[in-house]
C-alpha cells in the first residue's frame, strides 16, 4: 500500500499545468494514430470535432 506522503506528491504532480500540457499531447498524438490507420483501413474520416483549450488567466496584482 502507498504511503500518503506518495498520494499527496502524486496528486500535487497530476494537478500541475505541465502535467494537463503532457496529457494533452499524448492524447493528441493517439488521436492522429489512430485517424491515420482508420484511414489506411479504408474508413471514412471522422468529422472535424471542436477543440476546446483551457487558457490559463493569470491572477491580477
Amino acid at each position: 500500500m502507498e504511503s500518503n506522503t506518495f498520494e499527496k506528491a502524486f496528486s500535487d504532480f497530476i494537478d500541475r499545468r505541465e502535467y494537463d500540457e503532457a496529457q494533452n499531447a499524448l492524447f493528441e498524438m493517439v488521436h492522429i494514430s489512430f485517424q491515420a490507420g482508420w484511414k489506411a483501413a479504408g474508413g471514412e474520416p471522422p468529422p472535424p470535432q471542436p477543440v476546446l483549450r483551457l487558457v490559463p488567466i493569470e491572477p491580477e496584482e
